[in-house]
């Protein structure tokens, strides 16, 4: 039989996970969710078109190995629901373990995949990194939500917008690993020493994290909210279901309310790093290109659009510095929304990401100095979202379909925010003729969505989260 998830003193329930169990527990899967996103965006450019789609154009061989990399955005709502369905059913416990587990075993096979050049490989390789990166999607489907809800169903009283940064400050650990990792390998490594097996090492070296991970979650015990669902008997027979039925405005609403974060940390990370790193003049470009072997044809010319010319490691630098502030700014944020509320706190923090829209182009365009402070702002707008997410997307939801409500929501507004985002300011950036003036409008638009949102929704900071069963 298992521990109580409770200990009682002075007549007052309380759980018995420790504050440094609960902290470490939601912070390690999300930091494996981004290391393991940026590790996977920085082969699909550098190796997996060469090494899962050979015969392809090198055209066709990128855009193949991004719309594998995209597959994890089609598995992650599917994710929401399947784990949402286990973790509002039989508990938080076991499906966090089961989530981590799934993405860590995906994450690890990938670094040991057979690649397309080896033979009887050819089909079957490419075949295998879909599948597996499907995996890690519906893995990643569940594993925010249950990382939020083990964060604030175990937070004392008046401190769940503090406990819930914790999981969120795995984006900006799980970046900054990934990045050291990658300008680590391409100080100590050549091109070729990478593509034969470097690029497997960041894959294999997750375990690690997954197995740390495994060990704490193993020994949690389940929180007294879910406690409650258990004890009324009010689990819901189909969790989804139920929470389409009953629950779909909130569902709705908390899409929206995480909308314009998705878009800022998309911009901030994909775009900017593809801006940053294009050629400033045409010139620049047609001598890199005739360096590579491949030079610019005629069209390629004509339709150049320009960059801020920084070398690709120069970036990742500057990157590194705005996502400093991005973590600080997320631990920042819990105080804040416990003592404002979150819905006040987050309006305000989402009319300024509408200002630094408006002003996007008076940082992202007049050249490097310029783009610094511009990433500094735009991270620390980003810590001061992210962070209170985790408290204001499960407070929506009553305890029987937390799991599944936040899930589903945070996922589905990744579908409408993250998926599109980069793809979006990429064609605005064109459209401009090299100007990025529109993609600063694009993510203004999603700022009044998501102040819409907020304005619309009730407050939750003072929501009974444990006696909250529908």
């Amino acid at each position: 039989m298992s521990s109580p998830a409770t200990s009682t003193e002075h007549g007052t329930a309380k759980p018995v996970n420790s504050k440094g169990k609960v902290i470490f527990a939601s912070l390690i899967g999300t930091t494996i969710e981004f290391y393991d996103f940026y590790i996977y965006a920085t082969a699909s450019v550098l190796v997996f078109p060469k090494l899962f789609f050979p015969q392809a154009t090198e055209i066709n061989a990128l855009l193949s190995s991004f719309a594998i990399f995209g597959v994890a955005f089609i598995a992650r709502p599917i994710g929401s629901v399947l784990f949402g369905h286990f973790g509002d059913k039989f508990g938080r416990k076991g499906t966090l373990v089961a989530s981590l587990l799934t993405m860590g075993l995906a994450t690890f096979f990938i670094g040991l995949l057979p690649t397309a050049s080896v033979a009887g490989w050819t089909v079957l390789a490419p075949l295998l990194l879909v599948l597996l990166r499907f995996a890690q999607g519906l893995a990643l489907g569940g594993e925010w939500s249950g990382a939020a809800l083990l964060a604030t169903e175990n937070a004392p009283k008046g401190k769940r917008a503090v406990y819930g940064t914790f999981p969120q400050l795995g984006a900006p650990i799980g970046f900054i690993l990934a990045n050291l990792l990658f300008i680590w390998f391409n100080a100590a490594l050549t091109p070729e020493e990478f593509i034969a097996w470097g690029w497997r090492v960041p894959f294999l070296l997750s375990a690690v994290l997954v197995i740390v991970g495994l060990y704490v979650r193993l020994k949690l015990v389940e929180s007294v909210s879910f406690q409650k669902v258990l004890k009324e008997d009010k689990v819901a027979k189909v969790p989804f279901a139920a929470t389409i039925k009953s629950h779909w405005r909130p569902v709705l609403a908390g899409t929206f309310i995480m909308l314009a974060t998705y878009v800022l940390f998309y911009i901030m990370t994909s775009f900017t790093l593809t801006y940053g790193t294009k050629p400033a003049t045409v010139a620049a470009a047609q001598a890199a290109a005739e360096k590579a072997g491949k030079p610019m044809s005629a069209a390629e010319v004509a339709n150049f659009v320009p960059g801020l010319g920084v070398s690709r490691g120069d970036f990742l630098w500057m990157l590194i510095l705005g996502v400093v502030f991005f973590g600080i700014f997320t631990l920042v944020s819990g105080p804040l929304a416990e003592k404002w509320g979150r819905r006040k706190f987050l309006m305000g923090v989402t009319a300024g990401i509408f200002v630094f829209g408006v002003l996007w182009f008076t940082m992202f365009g007049p050249g490097p100095g310029a783009a610094i402070v511009g990433l500094i702002v735009g991270f620390t707008l980003m810590g001061l979202t992210f962070g209170p997410m985790a408290a204001i997307l499960p407070e929506l939801f009553p305890s029987n379909v937390r799991y599944t409500g936040s899930a589903v929501a945070y996922n589905l507004s990744s579908v409408i925010g993250a998926a599109p985002a980069s793809f979006i300011a990429i064609a605005l950036w064109q459209a401009a003729g090299g100007s990025t003036w529109l993609v600063g409008v694009y993510m203004a638009v999603a700022a009044v969505l998501t102040f819409i949102a907020l304005w619309i929704t009730r407050e939750t900071k003072d929501t009974d989260y444990e006696n909250n069963v529908a």
